[in-house]
């Protein structure tokens, strides 16, 4: 029957899909049509309940159709589904970031990631009168066009498009280093330092697996954005209100006294509708139209039903919550690792926060994956077979060796069993 739907679904849709990693290109096969979702499961279309890792990849922080959001959501439609005009319950989501993520005076809403950073480019342009932004090899931003540039060699390299259809001059105005590298970042500021506007670079690097920053990483691009005059920005798009009630910032920016000049956020911040956000002091927030001359403008931003299911989830993602996630993480990063190598698969399980995934092959085994670079050295045909052997069990793994698995706070020990018994098959599998 899936077949059959994904044949269907690409007669009248580029690749039968509304987003290209949903089409299982890197391990093959036909998608599975999602029909419904509750709790740690989703149900196919042909009433298969599959145990979910994905979540949405990454808003479903309290499992799938929590009642209270569903709840939320259905008297704010009962309202109306959209007025394009300033409701009160904006406010209070704006003052809930506020109140959890340090550094924020004000808050601007845009339905997508996508939106949310970039804008944050262009007020950090706006800001600094400097065209340049630096980016990281195999940090993904959304898919504007100054950001789908890929990654060039060499300290400094002008990026050239990484998509048909970006042109080379939008490209050129990033520049491209490695992830984790502070000393390319340096080499950069050296350089053309009066020429850059912003760093922009994931809290903790989730979309070439998960690689997070190495101790001082990101303190050292605040410390050097600084010194120069340009913007830090700061996406968490993936990580906020997902590893910590105050996202990646709460885990490392917080303790180590710093802050970015900018965030994004979504995923979690809509509780698993079109909602994010960009956020910083208000001296540059301001800078936005009304009030300022860089332009951003949204019909459906601040929708009124995104706007209650981002308000309920943050409002019931308390300690406890954090604490569940993250004990579930450590275990099943721990099964993983005992289950693989039991198997003899070479391969190295890392975790920023409670966010997980696995590199494979000799390459990963050996040595730490920090990079882009190291990233793609895996060996991503041990996952296809890995991927198909989870699904044939009923679990739906992120279909993808480059993404993260997402776990919500429903999650039980019920599921890690399952889990656990599901890994040791598919691990032997691989080998």
């Amino acid at each position: 029957m899936t077949s059959n739907e994904f044949a269907e679904a690409q007669r009248v849709m580029p690749g039968g899909v509304s987003s290209p990693v949903r089409a299982f290109g890197s391990v093959g096969g036909s998608p599975v049509f999602i029909e419904s979702a509750r709790g740690a499961y989703v149900m196919s279309t042909d009433s298969t309940p599959y145990l979910d890792m994905v979540g949405s990849w990454g808003p479903a922080l309290l499992g799938h159709a929590r009642p209270e959001v569903i709840e939320a959501v259905r008297q704010a439609a009962s309202r109306g589904l959209s007025f394009g005009a300033p409701t009160r319950a904006e406010t209070a989501l704006a003052q809930m970031i506020i109140s959890r993520v340090g550094g924020i005076e004000k808050v601007r809403f845009t339905s997508t990631g996508t939106e949310a950073v970039m804008t944050a480019v262009r007020l950090a342009r706006g800001a600094t009168g400097r065209d340049l932004i630096i980016k990281f090899a195999g940090c993904y931003h959304g898919h504007s066009d100054s950001l789908l540039a890929a990654a060039g060699s060499g300290v400094a390299t002008a990026g050239l498009p990484g998509s048909a259809g970006v042109t080379p001059g939008a490209a050129a105005d990033t520049l491209v280093l490695p992830y984790n590298d502070l000393a390319a970042v340096e080499e950069a500021f050296a350089a053309r330092g009066d020429q850059i506007a912003a760093v922009v670079t994931e809290a903790a690097a989730a979309n070439m697996g998960v690689v997070p920053p190495v101790p001082g990483f990101n303190a050292g691009l605040r410390r050097l954005t600084s010194e120069h005059g340009a913007l830090l920005i700061q996406d968490e798009v993936l990580t906020g209100f997902r590893v910590s009630s105050a996202g990646w910032w709460g885990l490392e920016g917080r303790d180590e006294g710093w802050c970015p000049d900018l965030f994004t956020f979504g995923k979690v911040a809509g509780g698993g509708m079109p909602l994010a956000a960009l956020a910083g002091p208000a001296e540059l927030m301001d800078l936005l139209a009304p009030v300022g001359p860089v332009y951003q403008a949204g019909t459906l931003s601040g929708n009124p039903l995104a706007v209650a299911a981002g308000l309920t989830t943050l409002t019931l993602a308390d300690s406890g919550v954090y604490a569940t996630i993250d004990a579930f993480a450590d275990q099943l990063s721990g099964v993983l690792t005992t289950r693989l190598t039991e198997a003899g698969v070479p391969h190295r399980v890392q975790r920023a926060g409670s966010l997980l995934s696995v590199f494979w092959g000799e390459g990963p085994a050996g040595a730490p994956v920090v990079n882009y670079a190291d990233a793609q050295a895996q060996d991503t045909a041990l996952f296809a077979t890995f991927f198909h052997s989870m699904l044939d069990q009923g679990i739906l793994l992120p279909p993808s060796a480059f993404e993260a698995w997402f776990i919500s706070a429903v999650h039980t020990d019920a599921e890690l069993e399952r889990l656990d018994a599901a890994i040791a098959t598919a691990a032997k599998a691989v080998r």
